[in-house]
């Protein structure tokens, strides 16, 4: 399961409105797998359909215009088969990727059309509540899908009771495994912040061969479970290199590539997180440089894989809903100890 801060609101008696996500391993049956495999490609094909109409629509008008997934139902029976409510969600996600791009096209990238081998294959269905019962739940020993039915799944915690489920997204990953992702939204109270003293305070900056390096002199220990992964990699894709390629082992081989993929992901991803919990449960502030791994990985090559981007935004929310500052500190930095002193002279001013 996986933790992750979405967009934060508040109510009006001043409370946080959060969403929390939580990440579950779907079982589905032969029957709920296809059905799955379905939604994904009506979902791909409305994306595609209401992106070309939409293009012809300017074209010819000037204007833009989206239909919306009724349209296309008279000519496409198929997509009465699946949940309606992927559907408007595609329709909602076109429209928004549209309305990113004219407000800023620099930042927002024009929307592409889909194609059917992506890296990750998903949709969106809501929850509402209906007399006769909410169409999206969490079961004793799965989770409630609309069309589906209960589909049982591997689940590791439970929400807390005021809990408000909203929607979910289930998904299925390149080495064929099918995810549930719960979107669940709260009110709290705003944490105190507190004026963070010097030594309660940690510096980071960042090391190509210890990830980071702390004001405290201190760097975590290598993960050398990410270079094993990635000698393992290599040699299964030598050996993916010495097959012909459409035979049985060679697609074989492919999808143990694929799962090593996601393995080492599911890795560095659990290093991320157990290490920004630790650093966010024992500081009360912490100082970091704002690199740009991109423009460092064009001259120091790459620089990105060991996730040091991923790590920054878990624990700056970590942080954050602990009522903790989290500093980007920008300029030239000697050490992590000036990155400190500089992001403290921040705070105080």
């Amino acid at each position: 399961m996986a933790e992750k801060q979405l967009k934060t609101r508040c109510t009006p008696d001043g409370r946080l409105i959060r969403n929390t996500v939580i990440k579950v391993r779907l079982h589905p049956t032969p029957e709920q797998a296809a059905l799955f495999d379905r939604t994904f490609g009506c979902c791909r094909w409305l994306w595609n359909q209401m992106l070309a109409d939409e293009q012809r629509f300017y074209a010819e008008t000037g204007e833009h215009f989206i239909p919306t997934p009724a349209r296309y139902k008279k000519e496409a029976p198929f997509l009465k088969e699946v949940d309606s409510q992927a559907l408007c969600s595609v329709h909602q996600s076109l429209r928004q990727t549209f309305m990113r791009f004219f407000r800023d096209p620099e930042a927002g990238h024009y929307p592409n059309y889909k194609r059917k081998k992506a890296r990750k294959n998903a949709y969106q269905t809501f929850c509402h509540n209906n007399p006769s019962g909410p169409t999206l739940y969490l079961g004793e020993n799965g989770v409630r899908l609309p069309k589906a039915g209960m589909v049982r799944a591997r689940l590791h915690r439970r929400p807390l009771h005021w809990w408000v489920l909203k929607s979910a997204v289930v998904s299925r990953s390149r080495s064929g495994k099918y995810f549930c992702s719960l979107i669940y939204e709260y009110a709290v109270r705003p944490p105190k912040a507190a004026a963070p003293a010097a030594e309660k305070t940690l510096g980071l900056l960042y090391s190509m061969s210890r990830f980071y390096v702390d004001s405290e002199g201190r760097a975590p220990d290598p993960p050398h479970w990410l270079r094993q992964s990635q000698e393992k990699l290599g040699r299964m894709q030598r050996r993916l290199h010495r097959m012909q390629p459409g035979s049985k082992n060679y697609e074989e081989q492919v999808k143990k590539l694929q799962r090593l993929h996601e393995h080492i992901a599911n890795q560095r991803l659990d290093f991320i997180h157990k290490e920004s919990r630790r650093i966010a449960n024992a500081w009360d502030a912490v100082c970091i440089r704002s690199v740009d791994l991109r423009e460092m990985s064009r001259t120091h090559g790459n620089v990105m894989e060991a996730g040091f981007g991923r790590f920054r935004i878990c624990l700056q929310y970590k942080l954050e809903r602990q009522g903790k500052p989290y500093v980007a500190v920008s300029g030239p930095a000697s050490s992590a100890e000036h990155i400190r002193e500089l992001g403290l002279a921040q705070l105080c001013a």
